[in-house]
């Protein structure tokens, strides 16, 4: 095999494996993929052009649908493969891996009922194309992609935008820098009217890429032939026009063997008047031998941007691998290790959202800065210390006996039932870092991207992490509470030794003219609690976001897993693999992304090794 053969069959197989694997046209990211930079052909023409008939005579095989009006409804994306003489000739379709056809025949009516299955039995089109190789000793390596012929008008059946849709479908091939142009046009049919030729010289105004085919060359009025058109005089191109003389309908009924209408059409040219100066560049196997030599020096000269654009994709997929990471090991010591790891790596981000290194830390200053003290300023002290309730309480904390000097009971007594609203307060703080946290297990978990691969393991995280902050939550709320009752329970006695010396300032409180009953009596009875608990109030302040943090936010950073680790190191094999148990997506993603690594390490060695080959 020459070094082009071996080069185009490289592209083809390479072209192959990237269908395989889904890697072709349309699929998502910044790069473009594989497939779309490797060259291939694009047969394009009229309605009744001859399309069909120049495809079979390249393959040396009957195999197309045929019919009136739009046959060809869907993409063929047809790939040659040149095998050794004496070979048997066979053909396989992706959709139908296992398969081989021998019978060329049943090819056809394969390719009728896929279209089938996709448009159903009306005349709509289809993007979606239907993939198919022909392995054969008499074919050339080459990619053809066969496309719905161009028309001017629906007929019954089709929607009116089927003009543009097919145009449209069309025009995306062949715009693309990578594609050359096999525009098929009839020689009974005047060239300035050429459906092919009009698109070809939008996409290609230079011609640069198009090869000009020409058709039914034995169909034309006698005493008329095509040589202005096939000797570039009508439309120049780049490269030169070939004339190509299909099998008749006759032959087609008859089923004409393709080796015979070859032979038909090489002694057509040899002995014509018009063409036989023009006979060893004329025919569907110098068309075929054509097209795969300029194919093999397109791809040379792509070579560069190929391997580059392998590069750049060996390095994106190694590193999306490293990301969805690597096969897990079977032996419970390696798992006991990886989850162990995983469990670290959940921890480091969890402390950072803490620490401040990620968002969400803040909000638990939050709670202290601004949710506890609006809460306390809240509190219903106004109506607790009210002249009425303060008169009440004092009144029955004496009972029968009148106090003497100051009433203690009353004070004690007010000053405890009000501490009792600090509780609320306090819980709430506990309560509201308690969903902080949880959320925070929540982002953290999330963050992991080395967890995303186990949603048994997250789950199990998850539930570990948030009854352990449940643990945390009750002793937080324990001790505040506490702290709360401590208050309660032994009033600070220097603030009241002073309260007979205040008292004092109005006068001897032992004359006539003061009456310890009277309003202003309560009033600074009031004013003496009030000042008491604001006292309180603003040690609490201080103290209740200290004992969260040391019970709660403290105790997370330092043991939220501790519980977990005992309980993981206690599983047996089959428990510890059960957590492992990975996400079946991105399983089959890893394997995608395995299997498109390898496929593109071996394009790039393959291509630089058959490239440079001499």
């Amino acid at each position: 095999m020459t070094t082009m053969e071996s080069l185009i069959g490289l592209v083809n197989r390479i072209q192959r494996a990237c269908t395989v694997l889904g890697d072709h046209g349309g699929a998502e990211g910044t790069l473009p993929t594989l497939w779309e930079a490797l060259p291939s052909v694009a047969v394009v023409g009229g309605q009744s052009s001859g399309k069909s008939s120049v495809l079979e005579s390249i393959v040396g095989r009957d195999f197309l649908p045929r019919g009136s009006g739009i046959v060809t409804r869907r993409p063929l994306v047809l790939q040659l493969h040149k095998t050794e003489e004496g070979q048997l000739e066979y053909a396989e379709f992706l959709h139908l891996p296992k398969r081989r056809f021998t019978d060329f025949s049943l090819v056809r009516k394969e390719i009728q009922d896929e279209t089938d299955r996709l448009t159903g039995k009306t005349k709509q089109i289809s993007p979606v194309p239907i993939h198919l190789s022909i392995y054969s000793p008499n074919v050339v390596n080459l990619t053809l992609i066969d496309l719905p012929g161009l028309t001017k008008v629906a007929i019954e059946g089709q929607p009116e935008s089927i003009v543009q849709d097919i145009e449209n479908m069309v025009r995306s091939h062949v715009e693309k820098p990578n594609c050359i142009i096999l525009a098929i046009s009839p020689a009974n049919q005047d060239i300035a009217t050429s459906d092919a030729i009009k698109l070809a010289r939008e996409v290609d105004p230079t011609g640069e890429r198009t090869f000009g085919v020409l058709t039914k060359l034995d169909l034309m009025d006698k005493g008329t032939n095509a040589l202005d058109v096939l000797e570039g005089r009508s439309y120049r191109l780049q490269h030169p026009w070939v004339g190509i003389v299909n099998r008749s309908q006759a032959d087609i009924n008859k089923n004409v063997d393709m080796i015979v209408a070859r032979r038909k059409e090489r002694e057509y040219f040899a002995t014509s008047p018009d063409y036989s100066h023009l006979a060893s560049k004329m025919g569907s196997e110098y068309l075929a031998k054509l097209l795969s030599k300029d194919l093999e020096s397109v791809i040379r000269a792509r070579i560069p941007s190929i391997t580059s654009l392998i590069n750049k994709s060996v390095e994106e997929l190694e590193s999306e691998l490293d990301h969805l990471g690597r096969p897990i090991a079977v032996d419970a010591g390696a798992q006991l290790y990886t989850i162990l790891e995983l469990c670290r790596a959940f921890d480091k981000i969890f402390k950072e959202h803490l620490d401040g290194g990620r968002p969400g830390g803040d909000r638990i200053y939050g709670v202290f800065d601004n949710q506890l003290p609006a809460a306390l300023k809240k509190l219903p002290f106004d109506r607790h210390l009210s002249i009425q309730n303060v008169k009440k309480v004092v009144s029955e904390a004496d009972g029968y006996q009148p106090h003497l000097i100051a009433p203690e009971q009353g004070y004690r007594r007010l000053i405890e039932s009000a501490l009792n609203y600090f509780r609320g307060p306090g819980e709430a703080s506990v309560d509201a870092v308690h969903y902080v946290l949880k959320e925070l297990v929540r982002k953290s978990i999330g963050e992991t991207q080395e967890l995303k691969r186990f949603p048994t393991l997250q789950n199990e995280l998850a539930a570990a992490s948030y009854e352990a902050l449940e643990r945390f939550r009750e002793d937080s709320r324990k001790t505040v509470v506490r702290l709360v009752d401590m208050e309660a329970s032994y009033l600070t006695v220097d603030f009241f030794r002073k309260l007979p010396q205040e008292v004092e300032k109005g006068g001897n409180p032992t004359g006539p003219t003061v009456d310890r009953y009277t309003d202003g009596h309560f009033r600074r009875i009031a004013s003496n609690v009030s000042s008491y608990i604001g006292m309180v109030s603003e040690t609490l302040k201080n103290s209740i976001p200290k004992a969260v943090v040391y019970c709660q936010v403290r105790e997370a950073k330092r043991s939220l897993l501790n519980h977990f680790y005992t309980v993981v190191g206690k599983k047996e094999g089959k428990q510890l693999a059960q957590l492992l148990d990975e996400d079946p997506a991105l399983m089959e993603r890893r394997l995608q992304c395995a299997k498109r690594l390898d496929l593109y390490k071996s394009a790039r060695d393959e291509i630089e090794a058959v490239s440079w080959a001499r």
